[in-house]
């Protein structure tokens, strides 16, 4: 049986796994939201996001926060690069949305590949963006790092919540998710919100793996368990809104967490399929649906 301070530390790295699994799980929001696409090559911004981010320090020498945000920005271009080669002309001619779905995972296959060809299959961190740590609260130990993936996801969630309710840009990326037709009737340049989505979803990714690095290491490989991990939390707090997904990757990150405590690093995602499971059986629409659909 494991002891008190086992189970507060647990669920205290259970947050912060999370928290990066809800920045995951808003992306698959962001996209679906938008277009019904499920873009299964999420994960895979995730791993870019730390694999540039740790090339812009070693190789260029750039300080971390120089070397987040070109990261970030070059992560965004790609996922813009995606939906202008791949998706969009899928869309135009068409194609059913499970053909675009099966599209995105190869996506994801080939920008691993490129990925292994260009930066290498090696394993590779970088320290955290505060030196020294961690806090500790008595047993209980605090890594800096936790904050500032907690200050972070806070903050973006809080700005994609503004975005989408009060800016026209916004409004309209919102609109295109209630009714596409309707939206381009309207005149909205339906194909540049599509276009924006997968921009905003590839920039979240991003930030979670440049958050999420100095904590793990990253690898060409990493992509798929963090993008089957955000997809289970984007279902379980409900697709739709920004919060309900955060929601949803911490309750998904506490369970792995406890899970690991309690049965072994084994049912770790075993924890994770039958807690996405039972929300779907008793919750449909997700934890947080009948707000989601309203946010």
């Amino acid at each position: 049986m494991p002891s008190g301070v086992e189970l507060v530390q647990s669920l205290v790295n259970g947050v912060g796994i999370g928290l990066v699994y809800g920045l995951v799980a808003i992306g698959f929001c962001v996209i679906y939201n938008a277009s019904g696409i499920v873009n299964f090559a999420q994960g895979v911004f995730v791993m870019l996001g730390g694999m540039l981010a740790h090339t812009l320090l070693t190789r260029l020498g750039l300080p971390i926060w120089a070397a987040a945000i070109i990261a970030t920005l070059l992560t965004a271009a790609v996922g813009i690069l995606v939906q202008l080669v791949i998706i969009n002309p899928m869309w135009n001619r068409k194609a059913p949305l499970f053909t675009i779905i099966l599209a995105t995972l190869a996506i994801q296959l080939l920008i691993e590949q490129v990925v292994i060809i260009t930066l290498g299959d090696q394993p590779r961190t970088y320290p955290g963006f505060t030196a020294g740590g961690p806090l500790k609260l008595g047993p209980i130990a605090f890594g800096y790092q936790l904050f500032w993936i907690l200050g972070c996801g806070a903050m973006m969630v809080l700005a994609l919540q503004q975005f989408f309710n009060r800016t026209r840009v916004g409004r309209a990326l919102r609109a295109c998710a209630q009714n596409r037709e309707a939206a381009a009737l309207l005149g909205i340049p339906v194909q540049r919100m599509l276009m924006l989505s997968f921009a905003l979803s590839a920039a979240l990714g991003a930030a979670a793996g440049i958050l999420i690095t100095p904590t793990q290491y990253t690898a060409y490989g990493v992509g798929g368990p963090f993008g089957i991990n955000g997809f289970i939390a984007a279902i379980i707090g409900g697709f739709g809104s920004a919060p309900a997904a955060l929601v949803g990757g911490i309750v998904l990150g506490i369970v792995q967490s406890e899970a690991i405590v309690f049965l072994g690093a084994g049912f770790k995602n075993i924890a994770a399929l039958t807690v996405l499971l039972v929300v779907l059986l008793l919750f449909p629409n997700g934890l947080f649906g009948g707000l989601a659909k309203k946010a």
